[in-house]
């Protein structure tokens, strides 16, 4: 049996719940909370807030949803070829790290689980670095980072601090402490040396060397040298400098004067593809070693590493040990809080892959790398990186100066953005600047089938270009002068900041590649 239902006539449905409390008038200050949609909401009809933080509060959906569509004109990273940032990580790690979002590390009465996740890092990278173990006096160490930034900072201090401490028990002057490095260097050892008034020594590229010039930088050695920087595969080219020849040379000059390795890029790369490469420290005078989690570490931005091979080489000075939330704890860090999630999404990735998969993963890179030279040189560009183990899993190249396009590298790297691929082109370091380039960073995402597809685009940008008249290139040439890169349309560089004298960029005009 079904029941009949009344409808109720309007004044029923205006009658009070309690008698009285049509008498009680309340504003609604949320008039639009709810909404049909997104974009039927009058926050649809306005402009995000960019300058000061708005007096109301926005609905959570329409919050989210007007930040997704502001951001998605941001490139697409696994079209983004010019970083050696990863792109991808497996689920199940994106999951650990998004369930520890909210942990402090720093915290480590609170999470000690979270820390020794860290020590465990540290120990396995320091082996893969052939760290001294075997003895009992041994006691090699490190600590994590958020990137190779803050480990080279770190390790600049501890070289200079050292040096220093020396100089003064010999109650020489102290004051005017220089460094030596390749001047194809991230800009990171630029603001290294300059916040620690540190004196800039660089060995310059030529148009056929783009890498340090081990007895060049020898010779630039003297009692004011704190260390040489030797880089693990550079930005431009993803050469790796001879460390060990620059090691030979200081031995057989009996010279006192220890090297940092950079391997910011190469550090995961080099132990597996190419073990016999004597980079680490099995040179004594490796001193200490910086990589990047967050490259070929495979680990989400942001996190590195920074390993010594003893306490010798880090002077005890520059430790705090300080007492926080209960918990003794020894701290060198140029900032205090910080996640923890991705020092165990790096956990994650060294016990889940271990050096087999870490191997297998480095060496497909490779063979994609070289596969991709071959073809780009088969087109008819310049290859200038090493390729084979030689270096980093990239691909830097030219145009032909023999054939005399009528455009440049940068006129191609605007054309392959119009498929969506971020392919960058720059000059090369001071004293070579003339020379221009591309180069394709081969990540983990970047299969065979992906490059297949990015030679594709490359043919028919090279295409498409030679197919203009001059006219036409020429307009091209201008329109890509004032719209092609995004970053013009940043605010973030205020005019008081910009025509600088004092980087290699203001005073040679050198680009800095990507990293």
């Amino acid at each position: 049996m079904v029941h009949l239902a009344a409808v109720p006539n309007d004044s029923d449905v205006n009658k009070p719940l309690v008698q009285g409390l049509e008498k009680v008038q309340i504003d609604d200050s949320n008039e639009d909370q709810m909404t049909a949609s997104v974009y039927g909401s009058r926050f649809a009809a306005q402009e995000l807030p960019g300058h000061e933080m708005p007096e109301g509060e926005m609905p959570k959906e329409i919050a989210y949803r007007s930040i997704r569509d502001h951001l998605s004109l941001d490139g697409n990273p696994m079209l983004n070829l010019a970083s050696f940032v990863t792109t991808y990580m497996e689920d199940e790690a994106e999951k650990l790290m998004t369930e520890s979002l909210s942990k402090n590390f720093i915290d480590y009465e609170e999470y000690p689980q979270s820390a020794d996740l860290q020590n465990r890092c540290v120990s396995m990278i320091a082996r893969l670095y052939n760290a001294p173990t075997s003895s009992e006096d041994s006691q090699s160490m490190g600590t994590s980072t958020l990137g190779s930034s803050e480990a080279i900072m770190l390790g600049t201090l501890a070289m200079k601090k050292r040096w220093q401490n020396k100089r003064k028990a010999a109650g020489q002057d102290y004051s005017k402490p220089n460094i030596v490095m390749n001047a194809a260097v991230q800009v990171c050892w630029e603001k290294a040396a300059r916040y620690f008034d540190v004196e800039e020594r660089y060995v310059y590229c030529t148009k056929d060397r783009y890498v340090i010039d081990p007895e060049e930088a020898v010779n630039l050695v003297d009692e004011n040298t704190i260390g040489i920087c030797a880089i693990l595969g550079t930005t431009y080219t993803g050469e790796y400098e001879d460390v060990k020849a620059i090691n030979d040379l200081l031995v057989k000059k009996d010279i006192d004067c220890p090297i940092h390795v950079d391997a910011a890029s190469g550090g995961f790369v080099a132990p597996f593809v190419n073990p016999s490469l004597e980079w680490d420290f099995r040179l004594e005078k490796v001193v200490s070693i910086n990589v990047s989690g967050h490259k070929y570490g495979l680990v989400y931005p942001g996190v590195g590493w920074v390993v010594w091979r003893s306490e010798e080489y880090l002077p005890k000075e520059l430790i705090f040990n300080i007492n926080y939330l209960g918990a003794d704890q020894a701290s060198f860090t140029l900032n205090f809080s910080k996640g923890a999630s991705h020092i165990i999404g790096q956990y994650y990735q060294l016990i889940r892959l271990g050096k087999r998969g870490y191997r297998a993963i480095m060496a497909n890179l490779t063979r994609t790398a070289d596969y991709l030279a071959a073809c780009l040189k088969q087109l008819g560009f310049v290859i200038l990186s090493k390729g084979g183990v030689e270096g980093l899993p990239l691909v830097a190249f030219r145009l032909d100066p023999k054939k005399q396009h009528r455009y440049d590298e940068f006129t191609v790297a605007h054309q392959l953005r119009e498929r969506g691929w971020i392919v960058p082109a720059y000059t090369m370091a001071p004293h070579s600047e003339q020379l221009k380039l591309m180069r394709v960073v081969v990540r983990e995402d970047f299969s065979r089938s992906r490059c297949n597809q990015l030679v594709g685009d490359i043919k028919l940008a090279v295409q498409t270009l030679d197919s203009m008249d001059d006219k036409r290139l020429k307009e091209h040439a201008e329109h890509l002068k004032k719209h092609a890169s995004r970053a013009s349309r940043a605010t973030h560089n205020h005019p008081h900041f910009k025509n600088e004298k004092h980087s290699l960029q203001g005073k040679s005009g050198k680009t800095h590649a990507v990293c």
